[in-house]
């Protein structure tokens, strides 16, 4: 049985998804593909099927600027588990180790500067990142090696939120690739225990936050009416920091068609290229000339 579409099935935007637990991005994209009837869908940072929140969704001609999201800063509330290691680093895997040492709260915040900062990462067996061609969670699951190397990831705060002979919760903001299993995992080792998490929810991706979340119960509510549109914001909405140029007509439709312009700016500048409030391209400085790189179909 088919599923009627959107009524408004030409949405160009993005979506934030307050996703649940128990799902993956990758089914919470396949469901809002078939409810929307977008031809292009993507997000904006996978999170872990256990993991839950801020889960940014483009339409349309916002999957054009799916990367400026996923370089963007990270936040997250997790809570860690004390005395118990486990393969995934989270409470889905198998116990692999224990301890009985349960850290207090001026010694888990007197390592906390040691994480802040750029810091070596060795991310979690169970990831997605791909190991001679296959993915490690496929590797791990197999029982098969995994070899990752340490990577650098960026952590820019790190606040201890509260803490007990059970559990800790903490706020963080991070920078691409980092891996909040690992931290967790790592927090622990410092403080001579081990630990996984135990609860995980990502509460904003570069300008998108839990205020302007929506459940996927709400999307199918609305999928059938032209007020989903209210939730749709603009496909410009992670390129803000990036400088705007308004461009006349015939330059607008040169740039669209894939010409070059001259302009005056330093080479190498990401440019924001608009016609009113029409986001026409992003595009490069080059020699004095400015030269499309996405064209926007708006």
């Amino acid at each position: 049985m088919n599923e009627p579409r959107s009524e408004t099935p030409h949405l160009n935007g993005w979506l934030v998804i307050d996703k649940a637990a128990g799902r993956t991005s990758a089914q919470i994209v396949g469901r809002i593909k078939r409810l929307t009837g977008a031809a292009k869908v993507g997000h904006g940072g996978t999170l872990d099927p256990l993991a839950t929140g801020v889960l940014p969704v483009a339409l349309g001609e916002a999957t054009k600027t799916v990367a400026y999201v996923m370089d963007g800063t990270k936040a997250y509330r997790f809570t860690l588990k004390w005395g118990e290691a486990r393969d995934t680093d989270d409470s889905e895997g198998a116990i692999t180790e224990t301890s009985e040492v349960r850290p207090s709260r001026q010694q888990v915040e007197r390592i906390l500067p040691d994480f802040i900062g750029d810091i070596s990462q060795m991310p979690p067996k169970y990831s997605a990142l791909k190991v001679s061609g296959r993915r490690a969670y496929a590797l791990a699951r197999a029982n098969k090696p995994v070899a990752l190397a340490p990577r650098q990831v960026r952590i820019d705060s790190l606040r201890l939120l509260d803490s007990d002979a059970k559990t800790a919760s903490f706020d963080v903001i991070c920078g691409k690739g980092t891996y909040i299993r690992a931290l967790a995992r790592d927090l622990a080792g410092a403080l001579g225990t081990c630990a996984h998490v135990s609860v995980l929810r990502r509460t904003a991706v570069g300008p998108f936050t839990e205020k302007a979340a929506i459940s996927l119960d709400i999307v199918e509510s609305l999928v059938h009416s032209a007020r989903l549109a209210a939730h749709v914001l603009s496909v410009e909405a992670p390129l803000a920091d990036i400088p705007a140029l308004e461009l006349t007509e015939s330059d607008a439709h040169r740039l669209h068609c894939g010409q070059v312009i001259a302009v005056s700016g330093p080479d190498g500048e990401t440019i924001r290229a608009k016609s009113g409030e029409r986001l026409v391209a992003l595009a490069r400085i080059e020699t004095g000339m400015l030269r499309p790189l996405r064209v926007f179909n708006l």
